[in-house]
């Protein structure tokens, strides 16, 4: 019963979707809510959430085909497929982003390698034909040297890739928000705690599986560890930009913290997104259940969706000249951003992509053997 409502709602989202592709396709950009100030918003977020989470679920993968962990037997496949998912979905979310999304082909056949965009595109493309091929080798023969070397390169291109967002958004050096060392590093460590997130939640809600306390109590533990290490990035990283008192840059923290922001950093981010799934998963029986424990994967995946979206918007729409605001007027010529429909109807349509992509997975690939299947 479970499954067939989120099936249900995979399907609604994404026939919501559909009508926010067409939108796109037919009138490019002239229905999202970009100015000359914000030119990056939701679908980056969106983007940024599902590439984080493709790359800690090919790690949770490495557990059991590179490190040959014998809690996480059965886990590979399933996190492979899901990588490989959500990073489909990451470069359709980026791609519509794009104001000429048919001029990508230039990054391959004409790259400049100095450019964060060229190494975000070649790291993740790289990353996504290992994947791809781990798989593969996955699904027909587990126990292959070869499926061992792939996961080997894939592991080190993943962390990589994990870290480059941070990186590109870093090089804005105008934008101080974002030029700071720390953001890479953060970074990797949503890129982590995404990834088992993820794994708890669809070991609970798309293919639960018998004997898996061991695993779900080591994932658990893990989120603990990295939403620990993620608040402690939040408090070094505000704290050091308001004691700087550099005004561009507290003015972004101060967005979050009492601005516009507050309830979605205060009420989302960390509450839902960090406070509630600490105090359930401190708590060992709660840990070993399966769907507290997928439950509070998906808080920590709405968190953290939050929080991608909370680097990008407020590090664009605060002033980086004096007066600058009321110096010109005119449509898009603005420091206010707010989704539009479209933008959220294509979000919709990538999380329904996921939704179904998963389920049909679990039901119709041989990604679960039969003795882990409930």
């Amino acid at each position: 019963m479970l499954k067939k409502v989120i099936y249900a709602l995979g399907a609604i989202a994404l026939l919501f979707g559909l009508w926010g592709f067409y939108e796109r396709l037919a009138f490019g950009e002239e229905y999202v809510s970009y100015g000359s100030a914000v030119v990056w918003g939701l679908w980056v977020a969106v983007y940024f959430l599902f590439g984080g989470i493709a790359i800690g679920s090919f790690l949770v993968a490495s557990l059991e085909y590179l490190f040959g962990i014998e809690a996480f037997q059965g886990y590979g496949k399933p996190a492979l497929w899901t990588s490989l998912v959500t990073l489909a979905v990451a470069m359709m979310s980026v791609g519509f982003d794009l104001g000429h999304m048919e001029r990508i082909w230039k990054a391959f056949l004409q790259p400049n390698f100095n450019s964060g965009v060229v190494a975000d595109v070649w790291s993740y493309t790289i990353f996504g034909v290992l994947t791809l091929i781990a798989l593969i080798l996955a699904v027909r023969q587990p126990k292959n040297a070869a499926l061992k070397i792939v996961m080997g390169l894939g592991f080190v291109v993943a962390l990589f890739a994990a870290g480059s967002p941070g990186k590109f958004l870093g090089d804005n050096a105008t934008r101080l928000y974002w030029h700071a060392a720390l953001l890479p590093m953060q970074f990797v460590f949503m890129a982590l705690l995404t990834g088992a997130a993820m794994t708890l939640a669809v070991q609970a809600f798309v293919s639960p599986r018998e004997g898996t306390k061991q695993a779900s109590s080591i994932l658990s533990l893990a989120s603990v560890v990295l939403l620990v290490i993620s608040l402690y990035f939040v408090w070094a990283y505000f704290s050091q930009s308001l004691y700087g008192n550099i005004p561009s840059l507290k003015d972004s923290i101060n967005e979050l913290i009492r601005g516009q922001y507050a309830w979605l950093f205060w009420g989302v981010e960390i509450l839902i997104g960090a406070i509630v799934p600490l105090l359930v998963l401190i708590q060992p029986k709660l840990a070993q259940n399966q769907l507290w424990a997928g439950l509070m994967g998906l808080f920590i995946l709405i968190g953290n969706g939050v929080a991608r979206y909370l680097i990008i918007v407020p590090g664009l729409n605060v002033t980086v000249l004096n007066n600058i605001e009321t110096a010109y007027q005119g449509p898009g010529l603005t420091l206010s951003y707010s989704p539009s429909p479209v933008e959220w109807a294509v979000a919709a349509g990538a999380l329904g992509i996921v939704i179904l992509a998963l389920l049909l997975g679990a039901d119709f690939l041989p990604l679960y053997s039969k003795k882990s299947e409930a």
